[in-house]
Order: C-alpha cells, then structure tokens, then sequence
C-alpha cells in the first residue's frame, strides 16, 4: 500500500492488518493510538508500542521485544541509499541490471544477484 507522503502511517496500519496474522506489532510511539490498540486487542495481537509521553493513562510495554525493531530499521538504513534501483526501475532497467551488478561485485558475491544471470 502506497499512501502519500503528507499522511500519517497510521492512516495505513487498519487496513494492512486486515489480512496479518501476527502475535504482536512492534511499532513506534506514533502508533500508540486507541483505536489501532483497540483493534489489536480484538485480534488478539499483543501491541509493542511504548506509550507516548503525553498518555494520561500509561500502558505496559514489552521493551526487550522492542528492542529487536532496532534491526529491521539499521537494515532499511542500510538500504536506503540504493532505493533509487527499486523506484526507478521502470525508468531504465537496464540502468537498474547495471547498478545491481555493480552492487553484487563491490560485495564480492557477483552470482548472488539474479542467480548470475545479469
């Protein structure tokens, strides 16, 4: 789901969840928010989200669980500068073929890129 730029992930969290089936959802303090708690409760997915600092009622909150999202956002950090190979793919994939073999070989694994065949 694609949702513009001015919008609050939140806005997308309901409808991506229709169809998860997860035991829990780690989530930054701008998911703390009623209704998407609400929901999560329905479903029975246990919610890892600190509680944001202006909540008049404190939640808990499972913080070594929280702890592990730190590895999913070092590795879209690490991602992240060659995002231009996944969005402008329709622009030139031979461009895109090009940059990917680039990649394979600065990492010193040219095969593991397409199986080889770029």
């Amino acid at each position: 789901m694609l949702a513009p730029g001015q919008d609050h992930d939140l806005t997308c969290a309901e409808p991506l969840l229709e169809n998860a089936d997860a035991d829990a959802l780690i989530g930054d303090k701008a998911f703390d928010a009623d209704p998407l708690l609400n929901t999560l409760e329905q479903r029975g997915i246990t919610p890892v989200i600190p509680p944001k600092a202006n909540r008049k009622v404190k939640r808990d909150c499972d913080y070594a669980l929280y702890r592990e999202r730190n590895l999913i956002e070092r590795f879209f950090n690490k991602i992240k500068p060659f995002r231009a190979i996944a969005t402008r793919y329709a622009i030139a994939t031979l461009r895109g073929n090009a940059a990917l073999r680039s990649l394979s070989e600065r990492s010193g694994h040219p095969e593991s890129v397409g199986g080889g065949l770029i």
